[in-house]
């Protein structure tokens, strides 16, 4: 059974920083990118920031561009995202997903972590 285990949220400050991280099965197929989204109280999930499985090409919502780096160790089978800056509108349940290519389209990411809940105060 594919598992994407995420870990790393709590409660911080607006301006302070916090690093997700998202542990894969070692059932989980080779060669898949990586993805972060988000879903806030009452509003839809929607995409963060995604890695290729090389790491070579990332995307990156415009609302958390320059505050917020994805990133990946294979060795770990380990997706990472540290987030700058954080604002109050950050706040969400952050979920990392797997797919085969990287889009920012929820559809397109076949497995799903359950999420850590990020809470930033004001």
């Amino acid at each position: 059974q594919v598992q994407l285990v995420e870990s790393g949220g709590g409660l911080v400050q607006a301006g302070g920083s916090l690093r997700l991280s998202c542990a894969a099965s070692t059932r989980m197929p080779n060669n898949y990118g990586k993805g972060w989204f988000r879903q806030a109280p009452g509003k839809e999930r929607e995409f963060v920031a995604a890695i290729s499985w090389s790491g070579g090409s990332t995307l990156y919502a415009d609302s958390v561009k320059g505050r917020f780096t994805i990133s990946r160790d294979n060795a770990k089978n380990t997706v990472y995202l540290e987030m700058n800056s954080l604002k109050p509108e950050d706040t969400a349940v952050y979920y990392c997903a797997a797919t085969k290519f990287i889009t920012r389209l929820r559809s397109s990411y076949e497995f799903w972590g359950q999420g850590t809940q990020v809470t930033v105060s004001s």
